[in-house]
């Protein structure tokens, strides 16, 4: 069975609806596009005429960046609805996508074991009881998933990964592709056209979630050991399952990314998708670190995130920087303003090796339901990924 362009891909592991349920995820994923491309675009036109003219009046000039833009138009009556719009929709959509779960939990783990158990792939888990989430995942809960990623309700627990990847792809409204692995396909094949002859034997990927963007890195590189890593082991057990039933061999293990068991140069290719926007500051240090330390002479290191704030217009940084305030993510707004030439030579790489891109989405179908903004609640909308990478 083939994913269609129009719908998920419906492998072992993705939970069943009842025509209801299904009824109610579609009305979320239309009520969040109906938001992006209808309601937010007049939030543009209202501070254009009403909240930056009333602001250039009280000051005698225009706002300066973002967060004068956020105080101005926080005040602002349309502002404030489609704000309040925007975070309902977000809690519908959990919410649309936990009945199913829990209704067929018991199923889903069994299901999980089951391929657990049968290694038909010849991938691997590994878990870790002892692991420490970090304080900066457990202090909120991360863009107001119920429970966060690690929180687990059962033995054998798979509920976080099973309502993720649902609901990411509602979210996206569909923009990630049947697989929701867009943001993994633009990252390849911006390397494949960058680095034609780069063949990575050893590929890891930080903060894999439910395993959807490490799979497609077998397909390009069908010769290379797919490695990665979670702090959280319901994803984790969620994303062996989906990969071995998709027969795609990864080795996956409960480990915090700042510091990983493996040995020194044990990778060419270390990857992240919209992982660093979730981690501290300090979190961040330590994972350039240990980036450092794992790849191999001439490996590359590659972050993938929406664009950084530098250089874009003020209102679009804004816009952008909704998440940060009003979708629990509280990093966001620092991750955004990241200087990876900085960043690099603080962890040992050479500042002149360090890359940036832009990588258009991998996942042409979407193009005619993009908005074509980066905006709070559309990620994926813009039709391009913000990406940088140090090679070493």
């Amino acid at each position: 069975m083939q994913p269609q362009d129009h719908e998920q891909f419906a492998h072992t592991l993705l939970p069943e609806t009842t025509a209801d349920e299904f009824s109610r995820q579609e009305f979320v994923k239309s009520y969040k596009l109906h938001l992006a491309s209808q309601v937010s675009p007049n939030t543009k036109v209202v501070y254009d005429k009403q909240v930056r003219p009333a602001f250039e009046k009280e000051h005698g000039r225009a706002p300066k960046n973002r967060h004068e833009i956020r105080k101005a138009m926080n005040g602002n009556n349309h502002y404030q609805t489609w704000s309040s719009l925007q975070r309902t929709s977000q809690e519908m959509m959990w919410k649309s996508c936990q009945g199913p779960v829990e209704r067929q939990l018991d199923t889903l783990i069994a299901e999980s074991n089951k391929k657990i158990s049968a290694k038909s792939a010849g991938g691997t888990l590994k878990l870790d009881p002892e692991l420490e989430i970090p304080r900066y995942l457990t202090a909120v809960d991360i863009h107001c998933q119920p429970g966060g990623y690690h929180t687990e309700v059962a033995k054998d627990d798979v509920a976080s990964g099973a309502i993720f990847e649902r609901a990411v792809y509602i979210y996206a409204m569909g923009q990630l592709g049947p697989m929701n692995d867009d943001i993994g396909g633009s990252t390849i094949e911006y390397l494949k056209s960058t680095r034609p002859d780069f063949a990575p034997k050893r590929i890891l990927e930080l903060g894999c979630s439910t395993g959807n963007s490490i799979v497609p890195y077998k397909d390009a590189y069908p010769d290379a050991e797919l490695y990665a890593v979670d702090v959280a082991a319901p994803m984790l057990r969620y994303a062996h399952a989906r990969c071995e039933s998709l027969g795609v061999p990864v080795h996956l293990s409960q480990q915090n990314a700042e510091h990983m068991d493996f040995e020194d140069g044990s990778f060419d290719l270390i990857v992240s998708h919209i992982l660093i926007h979730e981690t501290s500051t300090t979190a961040f240090r330590n994972i350039m670190k240990e980036t450092h330390r794992l790849l191999t002479p001439g490996g590359v290191a590659v972050h993938v995130e929406t664009p950084a704030y530098k250089g874009m217009d003020a209102y679009d940084a804004f816009i952008l920087d909704w998440d940060t305030y009003n979708n629990n993510e509280p990093f966001w707004s620092k991750s955004h303003e990241i200087d990876p030439p900085s960043a690099a030579k603080e962890a040992g790489f050479d500042p002149e090796k360090t890359f940036e891109a832009m990588a258009p989405s991998a996942y042409e179908a979407a193009k005619a339901k993009r908005t074509n903004v980066f905006q709070g609640g559309d990620f994926g909308g813009g039709g391009f990924w913000y990406l940088y990478g140090f090679e070493k």
